[in-house]
């Protein structure tokens, strides 16, 4: 089953941004039901009928909405709760990930800052979202070191995110990436799929060897593993996300990756 939110305005029709991965499900032979996803989002509850195993696509869902989610479900959800957690939050993926991706560390600011020092460049966000299209103004530190500045970044990123700020804070070492980033898709620790990035959806990425973060991602039934090339020519991690809540490019037809991933 294909679990997707139902639309706003029209309640027996799909949500139009996951209408065409419902068409192709479909198609493909696979039951498709909906679900209100703001009542999920606000822990109300809810009924997901059938007895098939399940798989959500839909707009994210805080980790604690998600449990509630998979309550609905009776336990039919491909992906747990604890899953979820884990591949949703920064915290629960960052270990498997070290190697691969920019030096991490998270908490209340200023123990963010001492996890890295307090010196250098870095990139903040929370558990789970950075707010990098207010790159400056909410998303880049230039150096750690000036604990103002730091600190300003940080209160302007905390009113943005407003009441879905997530966890804690989280900074990482900046890293110099050149170029769009690419999206893998991972299902039962096998990469299904590789596209470009929903933000540049018209850059398809070249051919990337990424066998390399199999055993990473052993244990997390679908997720998702974005990549950006590192300017010593190195591909590393910018982040993994469940891949039930991970945007589809429009570059990338629905029917494939419904394909990929039931």
């Amino acid at each position: 089953m294909l679990l997707v939110p139902r639309d706003v305005v029209n309640p027996r029709r799909v949500d139009e941004h996951f209408a065409e991965e419902a068409d192709a499900a479909r198609a493909a032979g696979h039951t498709v039901a909906m679900v209100d996803h703001d009542a999920v989002a606000a822990g109300r509850a809810v009924r997901v009928d059938g007895d098939e195993p399940v798989v959500y696509r839909g707009w994210m869902l805080g980790s604690a909405a998600y449990a509630g989610l998979a309550d609905a479900c009776g336990g039919r959800l491909r992906t747990s709760a604890a899953q979820y957690r884990r591949g949703h939050e920064l915290p629960g993926w960052y270990e498997a990930l070290a190697p691969f991706t920019p030096e991490s560390a998270w908490g209340d600011f200023e123990e963010a800052r001492a996890g890295l020092g307090n010196r250098g460049a870095a990139v903040l966000r929370d558990y789970t979202k950075s707010m990098k299209h207010y790159w400056y103004e909410a998303a880049y530190i230039p150096d750690l070191a000036d604990a103002g500045k730091a600190w300003a970044v940080a209160r302007r990123f905390r009113e943005l995110r407003g009441d879905d700020f997530t966890g804690g804070y989280v900074l990482r070492r900046f890293e110099d990436f050149t170029g769009a980033e690419a999206r893998t898709w991972w299902v039962d620790g096998e990469c299904r799929l590789v596209t470009a990035h929903p933000d540049t959806a018209g850059q398809l990425p070249p051919d990337i060897d990424v066998s390399f973060l199999r055993d990473a991602v052993k244990g997390l039934p679908f997720v998702t593993v974005d990549l950006a090339l590192r300017s010593d020519g190195q591909w590393r991690v910018v982040e993994l996300g469940d891949g039930q809540v991970s945007d589809r490019p429009t570059s990338t037809p629905a029917a494939e990756l419904i394909a990929a991933i039931l």
